[in-house]
């Protein structure tokens, strides 16, 4: 069966891009721990972020790096966080997100954002990229 992800990749489901490769998307986290919270992930759906072919591991690599760079430039922040856990959708992803404490990457405390506010957010994003 198809993870969200997957989904997501063949637009069955919406998401708010911020950017896009030939093997990679990256795209706002629905349930974020602060503003502009990304998920950059591998279009191939392989569950595990080690199981990636070499080639693909630093793709997304560097594709997460620009992504990390753009956000950066769009959110205020201290730096931009990495995080890869994967126990939460079968499908390795890359979490990117803006910080100023370390408690900003503890998963605890999630923020609301309505669905313009989201699409402002991966516009700036977009632009910066």
């Amino acid at each position: 069966m198809a993870s969200i992800f997957t989904k997501i990749i063949n637009k069955e489901i919406p998401c708010y891009k911020v950017a896009e490769t030939e093997n990679c998307l990256a795209f706002l986290d629905i349930n974020p721990n602060a503003e502009g919270h990304t998920l950059c992930i591998p279009k191939k759906e392989i569950d595990n972020i080690f199981d990636l072919d070499t080639e693909l591991y630093n793709e997304l690599m560097l594709f997460s790096k620009k992504v990390a760079k753009a956000l950066k430039k769009a959110v205020p922040c201290e730096r931009i966080a990495m995080s890869v856990i994967g126990l939460e959708v079968p499908h390795a992803h890359i979490h990117l997100i803006p910080i100023n404490e370390m408690k900003d990457v503890t998963f605890v405390n999630k923020k609301k954002f309505s669905e313009t506010e989201f699409k402002e957010i991966a516009e700036k994003i977009k632009a910066s990229f």
